[in-house]
């Protein structure tokens, strides 16, 4: 596992020093953090570093997950989709049921920790059913823009039990319940596998090695097989740019545990994708490997982010901070990152002429691609590497337990 001192080189010798000591006021602390999934999807990869991490600092951090089950994740996934905007509804046995399983959970986990933090809708109501004796935060990773009001007034009661939320924009505030809220933005890891540094060649190998040709330039989107991240309006966008630019298109995806509509979405797209002349130059990689992902990444002209609701995007990150230029949604938190025009470039979701102009011109502009890549890499250095968001918990942590 990393240490504080491995990212001095990346950070700097004050930013070390000031989570050191942020930590050191914190030493007899005991701090977890639970969610639904231990592998597929943001919140897993962030925890997956930063609770070691916090760790070195001297706190005592932990991390949980939530023991759900098909029909459970069925019910969140839906519950996800209504507060980042869509229509489901929710049934009285679907409230059971979600309630049941938080209600099981907390039969046989014990809390004797100084402070809890709950990522997203998933393990939400459990502090109902716990007898709390400490602060709880509840951190939501989702857009919450315009969440269908159905569902938003069925957690409300929950999230009003807890003594902070923590969202990932100043616009996913909500006015209608009086808990402190605050903005914490996510980050990556510069020193995992998914994100260290690779050489061209190492690329080409690790390519090679999983069958994608590299004789053509490359647009790759990395995303959860996800109705928001608009898979369908990405096949349209390609269309068009394939039209002036003979390239290939990497679906590069993967289905996170507590998602069951992904295995769906992911056959549809296939099934669109058989229908198209230009079917061979399309290709879907499994993104389960770290050091793929990041070849990938960092190989390809352009990555795309064609979302249509987004929490934040680590993967608008990663992709940034390996110098490669996106191309994205100006949705949820991605304009948090992309300054458009000049780190990458923005455009409203149904703009796919926008979106395949800005692509095409950064696959004949070798020099402007280069730019857009660098002053991307700036940006995440600046504001969306771990140790920031190490000292932002530790903030947090501090205040509430002061």
């Amino acid at each position: 596992m990393k240490q504080m001192e491995d990212y001095l080189p990346i950070v700097g010798e004050k930013v070390v020093y000031d989570i050191y000591k942020k930590a050191s006021k914190l030493y007899d602390k005991h701090l977890v953090h639970v969610n639904s999934t231990f592998i597929g999807g943001g919140v897993a990869e962030i925890l997956n570093k930063l609770v070691p991490l916090t760790n070195d600092t001297g706190l005592d951090a932990g991390w949980r997950v939530l023991h759900g089950n098909l029909e459970f994740y069925d019910i969140t996934k839906k519950m996800h989709n209504a507060l980042q905007g869509s229509t489901d509804s929710l049934k009285e046995e679907d409230k059971k049921t979600y309630l049941g399983v938080n209600n099981a959970f907390a039969s046989y986990t014990h809390f004797d920790h100084d402070c809890i933090v709950i990522h997203d809708p998933q393990p939400l109501s459990l502090i109902k059913y716990i007898n709390k004796r400490q602060p709880w935060i509840w951190r939501c990773h989702i857009d919450l823009t315009n969440p269908n009001p159905e569902f938003w007034n069925f957690i409300k009661p929950f999230i009003l039990r807890y003594d902070l939320m923590i969202v990932s924009s100043e616009q996913y505030k909500k006015d209608d319940i009086p808990v402190e809220q605050r903005v914490i933005q996510p980050a990556i890891d510069p020193l995992a596998p998914k994100n260290i540094a690779l050489s061209e060649q190492r690329c080409k190998d690790i390519l090679k090695e999983a069958g994608i040709p590299t004789d053509k330039p490359i647009i790759t989107q990395v995303s959860r097989m996800d109705k928001w991240k608009d898979p369908e309006g990405l096949l349209k966008i390609f269309e068009k740019v394939k039209k002036k630019v003979d390239c290939r298109l990497l679906y590069t995806y993967n289905l996170a545990t507590d998602d069951p509509e992904g295995v769906d979405i992911f056959n549809r797209i296939k099934q669109s994708v058989r229908d198209l002349h230009f079917k061979d130059d399309i290709l879907f990689v499994l993104g389960n490997n770290d050091y793929l992902v990041n070849a990938i990444q960092t190989f390809s002209d352009v990555v795309i982010q064609k979302s249509i609701r987004e929490g934040f995007c680590l993967c608008v990150t990663e992709a940034m901070w390996k110098g490669t230029p996106v191309v994205a949604s100006n949705v949820g938190g991605i304009p948090v990152q992309i300054d458009d025009g000049d780190n990458g470039y923005l455009f409203k979701p149904d703009d796919y002429q926008g979106f395949a102009d800005s692509i095409i011109e950064l696959l004949k502009n070798k020099r402007l691609a280069q730019t857009i890549g660098k002053s991307g890499r700036d940006k995440i250095k600046q504001k969306f590497l771990l140790p920031r968001l190490l000292k932002d918990y530790l903030t947090i942590m501090y205040d509430v337990l002061k």
